[in-house]
């Protein structure tokens, strides 16, 4: 029963976009690794860029620059 959790910023993924990533990421686990489509949980959590950092700043002030 594979969980993944993918993580993107908060930046406007469309619906579609979300749909082919969770299609995506279960066909991928099936050809891959044989795992079973209905048992595979895919969830997307949007971050917003004040709450992602990276080397010390938040995404919000290196887009910014």
């Amino acid at each position: 029963m594979p969980f993944v959790n993918i993580r993107i910023t908060k930046e406007g993924a469309t619906a579609e976009q979300k749909k082919q990533l969770i299609e995506g990421v279960t066909d991928l686990l099936h050809d891959v690794l044989g795992k079973n489509k209905k048992t595979t949980f895919v969830i997307i959590d949007e971050v917003d860029t004040d709450n992602w950092g990276i080397g010390g700043e938040s995404v919000t002030d290196l887009r910014k620059k």
